[in-house]
C-alpha cells in the first residue's frame, strides 16, 4: 500500500504510531471570520503614529536641509532603527497592518536619521 491513503476529504499517513491528517482537527479553526471594527484605544494609538511620526519630520528636516546634526546621538537613533525593524517583523509575521505600516515610515525616519548624522557630523 502506498504511503499516503485517502480517507474522505483528507490525506492521512501511515506512521507507526497513529495515522495524522493533513486537515485541521476543527473546522473551525479554517473558518474566515470578518475583520471587527477597531476599538477606540486602537484609533488613539493609529492616530499618535502619525502624530509622533510628523513630530520627528523637523529633526530629519534639520539634518538635511540645515546640514546640522549636533547633538543628534547616533546610537540613540540607530537604537530606535532596530526596534522599528524587529517590529516591523513581529507585524508581519502576526498579519497585524497597524503595527507593520507604522514601522515603514518609523524605519524610513530612523533611517534618514541615522544617515544623515554619519553624514553631517
Amino acid at each position: 500500500m502506498n504511503a499516503a491513503a485517502q480517507y474522505g476529504r483528507g490525506v492521512f499517513f501511515r506512521t507507526r504510531e497513529k495515522n495524522m491528517s493533513l486537515l485541521p482537527a476543527d473546522a473551525a479553526a479554517c473558518a474566515i471570520t470578518p475583520e471587527r471594527p477597531p476599538t477606540a484605544l486602537e484609533r488613539v494609538l493609529r492616530a499618535m503614529s502619525v502624530f509622533t511620526m510628523l513630530m520627528t519630520v523637523p529633526q530629519v528636516y534639520t539634518i538635511w536641509v540645515g546640514h546640522d546634526a549636533s547633538g543628534v546621538s547616533i546610537l540613540s537613533w540607530g537604537a530606535y532603527l532596530v526596534a522599528a525593524l524587529l517590529w516591523f517583523v513581529y507585524g508581519l509575521q502576526k498579519g497585524d497592518k497597524t503595527i507593520y505600516l507604522a514601522c515603514v515610515g518609523w524605519i524610513v525616519l530612523d533611517v534618514a536619521v541615522v544617515a544623515g548624522v554619519v553624514l553631517y557630523r
